[in-house]
This record gives C-alpha cells, sequence and structure tokens, in this order.
C-alpha cells in the first residue's frame, strides 16, 4: 500500500524593514490587517517569518506574536539604513533560513536577494505625481521601483487601476499581476449608546451634524478642497462641523492656512490621531464621511465608513471608484462647488443618507479579510517556484 508524503511547507519571508509605524499611512494597516487574516487562517502548508526593523514590535506585539519575526539591526527610520540592510542582512538572513520566497510588502525590493521576491505595489504616485514628494524619494522611486516591479515573480495590487499602473508604467507582465485588495472587519453593533456620547462629547461633536474626514495631512489628501467647500455650505448649516482626523502630515501648513483664510478655526475640529475605539464612533456618528484624495490605490476609510453605514463622499480619482462602485457619490476631486453641492444636499436630505447607507454596507461585504489572505497564501504558493515531483513510500 502506498500513501503521498505530505510536502515541506513553502518557507515564506516577508519583508518588513519599511514599515515604520506611524509613517507609512494606509499601507501600514493593509499590511497588518492583512497578515493578521493570514495567520488566522492558520495553514499546514506555509511557514512564514516576518524579518522586521527595531520599532515595528512593539506597535504591533500582537502580530509578531502569531508568527515567527526575526529583527533586523535597524530601527527604519532612516531610509539608507533600511536600504543597505535589505541589500546585506536580509538576504543574508533569508538564505541562513532557507527561505523559499520573499514577500517585499512595501513597494520595492533590493537587487540582492536570496530568493524569489514578490512586491507589493500600493501605488505609483511618486512617479505619476513626482511634485508631491521630495527629491530623495521620487528619484529613489523612480529608480528603483519599476526594476523591482519587473523582477518580481508576482506583483501584488490592491486594486485593477494599480495593476493598470504597474504594467503601462513599469512594463509588468500582466500574467505576473495579482489581485490582493483591502478587506474591512465586521465592526458589530458597536458600542453603548452612552459611550458613543462621551466620545463625541470629548471631541465637542455631540448634538450636532459633522463631516468627517480621517487622513493625514499630505498633498494629495487634498484637504484644502474640503476646507473650501465646507465654508460655502457653512452658513446654510450653522450647527455642522469639519471634523479632520489623523496625524499631521508634510502639508499641514497649507491646511492650517485654509482653515483660517475661510475663518472656519470654530468649525472644524481637528483631533489629531486619536484611538481606534473614538474613530469607530466618529464614523458611526457621522452624517458624512468626505474622502477627497487626489489619488488613492485603495482607500480603505471608504470602506470603514461604509461597513458602519456612514454614507460616503469621495473623490472619482486613482482606485476610489473601484472601491466605492456606486454606493458612495462621486465628486471631482478638484471642484469644491460639486463638494459643497453633494455634502450639503446629503446634510439637508436623510432619505439619500439611509440609501446610501445601506448600498455602503452591501458594498463592503464584498471585501473579507479572509478572502484577501487566501488570495495572497496562493500568491506565495506559486511564486515558491518548487520543482512538481511525486513523492511516496510503501506502508503496510
Amino acid at each position: 500500500m502506498t500513501a503521498l508524503v505530505a510536502p515541506e511547507p513553502v518557507r515564506v519571508g516577508v519583508n518588513l524593514l519599511w514599515l515604520v509605524p506611524g509613517e507609512v499611512g494606509g499601507s501600514e494597516e493593509y499590511t497588518v490587517r492583512l497578515l493578521g487574516a493570514l495567520a488566522d487562517l492558520d495553514l499546514d502548508d506555509l511557514d512564514v517569518t516576518l524579518y522586521v526593523n527595531g520599532r515595528f514590535g512593539t506597535a504591533h506585539a500582537a502580530l509578531a506574536e502569531r508568527f515567527r519575526t526575526v529583527v533586523a539591526p535597524v530601527a527604519g527610520t532612516s531610509r539608507p539604513r533600511r536600504v543597505a540592510a535589505e541589500s546585506s542582512w536580509l538576504a543574508a538572513r533569508t538564505r541562513r533560513d532557507h527561505v523559499e520566497v520573499v514577500h517585499h510588502a512595501g513597494g520595492t525590493m533590493p537587487a540582492l536577494r536570496s530568493a524569489p521576491g514578490i512586491v507589493t505595489l500600493h501605488d505609483l504616485q511618486p512617479i505619476t505625481h513626482p511634485e508631491r514628494f521630495g527629491l530623495v524619494k521620487r528619484t529613489y522611486i523612480r529608480l528603483v521601483a519599476p526594476r523591482s516591479l519587473r523582477a518580481a515573480a508576482a506583483v501584488v495590487c490592491l486594486t485593477d487601476f494599480t495593476a493598470g499602473d504597474a504594467v503601462a508604467l513599469a512594463g509588468v507582465d500582466p500574467m505576473r499581476v495579482r489581485l490582493v485588495p483591502c478587506g474591512v472587519d465586521d465592526p458589530g453593533p458597536g458600542p453603548d449608546p452612552l459611550l458613543q456620547e462621551a466620545v463625541l462629547e470629548r471631541h465637542r461633536l455631540l448634538g450636532r451634524p459633522f463631516v468627517l474626514y480621517p487622513a493625514i495631512t499630505y498633498a494629495h489628501k487634498n484637504h484644502e478642497t474640503l476646507v473650501a467647500a465646507f465654508a460655502q455650505l457653512a452658513a446654510d448649516h450653522p450647527d455642522a462641523k469639519l471634523v479632520l482626523t489623523g496625524g499631521e502630515g508634510s502639508y499641514e501648513p497649507v491646511v492650517r492656512a485654509a482653515i483660517h483664510a475661510y475663518g472656519l478655526a470654530d468649525r472644524v475640529e481637528r483631533t489629531g490621531r486619536i484611538p481606534e475605539a473614538d474613530l469607530d464612533v466618529l464614523y458611526r456618528r457621522a452624517t458624512v464621511m468626505a474622502f477627497p484624495s487626489r489619488y488613492e490605490g485603495f482607500g480603505l476609510p471608504v470602506l470603514e465608513a461604509m461597513v458602519r453605514g456612514c454614507p460616503v463622499v469621495a473623490s472619482d480619482a486613482g482606485g476610489l471608484p473601484g472601491v466605492a462602485g456606486d454606493a458612495a457619490v462621486l465628486v471631482d476631486p478638484l471642484d469644491a462647488h460639486a463638494w459643497a453641492d453633494a455634502i450639503g444636499d446629503l446634510l439637508d436630505q436623510p432619505e439619500r443618507r439611509t440609501v446610501l447607507s445601506r448600498l455602503g454596507v452591501e458594498r463592503a461585504r464584498l471585501f473579507r479579510w479572509p478572502d484577501a489572505a487566501e488570495a495572497l497564501a496562493a500568491v506565495y504558493r506559486e511564486s515558491a517556484r518548487r520543482p512538481v515531483h511525486e513523492t511516496s513510500e510503501e506502508i503496510g
């Protein structure tokens, strides 16, 4: 009697040296949530090791505990040191660990590698819109990203929009592109109404309609158009407030200047980076979530709002239409008048908000983290490039 011997698990390394907590925006959220979902699958045929910088474990201890985790001798904050470590320490360490495929989740991979590489491409904005980035970053991405993508065994993209850029701008073979979209967690019924009211009171929003925009103040996030639109509708909605959450980015001075120029200091609530529990409540209780970004590879906040039943107005730019579908009002990101009209209409029409809320919840159900994790696992398996053979043993 013969039986097939189960093959050894595919040894996968995930390069997270680039992931500096709190500094890489939505790519951090996507990567951490996706790896958490992969751990939830508890797959016997994959042996995954995370290679991280010195700050990763402090911010994401729970995730680090679910995988074998190796800490590199770099903090991650210095790009030159991180790049050097990827081409030296990481290459040597993955060879020593007999890793069969390395997933470079930050958009580029080093020239020196010990195993076939997978690259996650979040976007090519430094190439398509170089004016939004510093000289060092846009030069580095222009030189390294296309070469990395063409050399990868597989290129993981979150949307068809980004996949199209990979093919058109970087020359990637379409046959090597794989879609692994974001997911969104079921938030459940939410906290007790009294706890929700406590959060609203803490942020000076209790009893008031408000428009929420959760984003770091980077140039492409386009806060200034939203501020201009809110200035146009503020007089007709004297109780409404604009709530801007998220940390300060490179465009912070422009955002502050816009708020001051329109005389909106008492109508715009700046919360800074807030706990997830607080943001959960703001999504649930916001009258509208506005997302005027001029460029998004995906746009996870759109789904996070939809899954909680919050009506969404979003830009018709980048990957956002593919994420929002017909469950959001889509607007030209640079047309402040159109933004004022779209938001104003929803502030005035509760029946429209109800329709959008229902459509949003239905749309969000299409994006599940377990499905995304299964898709990533499939990429790992096919990229290992193991020789195909049968192994058997005699028993009985």
